[in-house]
């Protein structure tokens, strides 16, 4: 099974709560992921919380995106 994320919804600071097409479901909190270039303009909380749901996981009108294999073993 390719594991893709169904919904997403900010909750603060970098934390986001995500479900994904394999019912399971919890927060992630991706302040410590925010490394590199692509990720640099995530660090401005007002920019982080504008994602959207693209390619079955969270990604940036910048390009940035992380793996949902990634998100989905993070989940708490």
């Amino acid at each position: 099974m390719f594991i893709h994320v169904e919904k997403a919804k900010y909750i603060n600071d970098y934390k986001v709560w995500l479900l994904f097409n394999d019912g399971a479901a919890g927060e992630i909190d991706l302040s410590s992921e925010l490394h590199g270039e692509i990720f640099e303009p995530l660090k401005d909380v007002s920019f982080f919380k504008s994602f959207t749901l693209e390619g079955h996981t969270l990604s940036w009108r910048n390009g940035a995106d992380f793996a949902p294999e990634f998100l989905h073993e993070h989940i708490a």
